[in-house]
């Protein structure tokens, strides 16, 4: 199968190829399916060990996990994520969001990604003057113990985004919860067995 995803709200945007679409505010939207098993840390369920393992291995690749929650898509369990890796040309940053689908041995994944365009940082100065310098790193809140990656800090938390409406990361959070609730999927993937949970043997 190309993609289970049979049906998505595509309003503003414009189809730049097979499975990948772009706006007017820079946003790239991009359609998944992989027919491996999914390479998760842990199943949806045990969601604390889930984001723990999310956040140390994103840290350990070099990006930030801003979150991770569990979520639905079609009525389909679902992981949302965001999370941020420096701009591929050295200056700034991307953010990326995306639902990952999982299924015992395949997922389909719809992301959402924009890159800081002009000048950047402006959001993260701002808001740590506002909150004061001490206040404004903090530990990773699903795992305290990563280390590396580009840090965690509170000018990447929601209240924030109405401050910073045309901000990448303001754009692709509100772009995904847009776009989570128009989706649908194909009827032959939605049943197919979930992720983490494996028949008793014999």
């Amino acid at each position: 199968m190309t993609t289970p995803i049979t049906g998505l709200d595509l309003t503003g945007f414009q189809q730049r190829e097979q499975a990948v679409w772009t706006d007017a505010q820079g946003l790239i939207l991009s359609l998944h399916y992989f027919p491996l098993v999914p390479d998760l840390p842990a199943p949806l369920h045990a969601l604390p060990h889930l984001r723990a393992a999310l956040a140390r291995s994103t840290a350990a690749a070099g990006a930030g996990l801003i979150e991770a929650d569990a979520a639905e898509v079609h009525a389909v369990p679902a992981l949302r994520q965001l999370l941020k890796i420096p701009h591929p040309q050295g200056h700034g940053q991307v953010f990326i969001g995306s639902y990952t689908i999982p299924k015992a041995t395949c997922s389909a994944v719809i992301k959402l990604q924009a890159p800081e365009r002009g000048p950047t940082g402006m959001r993260e100065s701002m808001v740590a003057a506002r909150v004061g310098h001490e206040h404004y790193f903090r530990p990773h809140p699903y795992a305290p113990d990563a280390t590396g990656g580009l840090p965690y800090h509170v000018a990447d938390l929601p209240e924030w985004d109405a401050s910073f409406p045309g901000h990448p990361l303001t754009l692709v959070r509100a772009g995904l919860h847009r776009l989570a609730p128009t989706v649908s999927l194909h009827e032959q993937f939605r049943t197919l067995p979930p992720f983490g949970h494996f028949p008793p043997a014999g």
